[in-house]
């Protein structure tokens, strides 16, 4: 039986879903097994202690946030500036609309599930400006 935060799994073009081992060289795999991850999706779930060093940006599509314990506040980069958007009981959600960039302040220890569209993530230490 696998667990969510062993193993990725991959959301197929076709509505099929694979399970993908975790471990240091999964994008790297992810990429070579789905054809740089075109017209699928992936569902992760992480544990963080720290703040997120990097932004990302989707731009295939809309990513689904779910709080599964503690606290963190998701940072967007919009046309109008920075919105903060806070995620404090269990079961919370965001949709990260599609060519957003985002980061994710982590105010408690939390657990989040991840549902993201992958072809295309780029990660940056900053957005870009304008």
């Amino acid at each position: 039986m696998a667990t969510v935060f062993d193993d990725f799994v991959v959301f197929t073009p076709a509505l099929g879903m694979e399970p993908l081992p975790a471990g240091p060289d999964v994008y790297q795999r992810l990429n070579q097994l789905y054809s740089d991850f075109e017209s699928h999706s992936l569902i992760a779930a992480h544990q963080f202690t720290q703040d997120w060093p990097t932004w990302e940006i989707h731009p295939k599509g809309d990513e689904m946030v779910v709080l599964l314990s503690g606290s963190a506040t998701f940072v967007l980069q919009t046309e109008s500036g920075q919105e903060s958007h806070r995620l404090t009981n269990a079961g919370e959600f965001l949709i990260v609309p599609r060519n957003t960039w985002h980061t994710a302040r982590i105010a408690e220890a939390c657990s989040l599930l991840f549902v993201t569209p992958g072809e295309g993530t780029l990660n940056e230490t900053q957005p870009p400006a304008g």
